[in-house]
């Protein structure tokens, strides 16, 4: 193995008839692979690329970050939400529970009269 310019770890590697290749050790160690840990790979402009799964949360986290409003926060914003949805569901039920109620005064009011 051998260094870049940069001091970027390089390697070597062959793909096994398996499909199988080893990441050499400088390499594991450079990016903090550890063994049994989860990668995930894509292929971009024709090059490999192997990240950590926790690392593409990270990146895919920071991308959100950089839309949301300074000083607004998503869990208030969510639970406004979800507060005036249940709102909305209680004033439709209580709707619902009056139409109901008249419907059956009506009909008990008809088998009396």
């Amino acid at each position: 193995m051998k260094a870049s310019d940069d001091s970027s770890p390089r390697g070597k590697t062959k793909l096994a008839p398996n499909g199988r290749i080893v990441i050499p050790a400088e390499i594991r160690r450079a990016l903090g692979f550890e063994p049994g840990e989860t990668l995930v790979m894509e292929v971009v402009d024709g090059t490999l690329r192997i990240e950590t799964y926790l690392h593409r949360i990270k990146q895919a986290q920071e991308e959100i970050a950089k839309l949301i409003l300074p000083g607004v926060s998503l869990v208030d914003e969510l639970l406004a939400d979800r507060r005036e949805e249940v709102r909305r569901e209680q004033q439709e039920l209580e709707q619902q529970r009056k139409a109901l109620f008249e419907s059956s005064l009506q009909e008990s009011l008809k088998k009396v009269g």
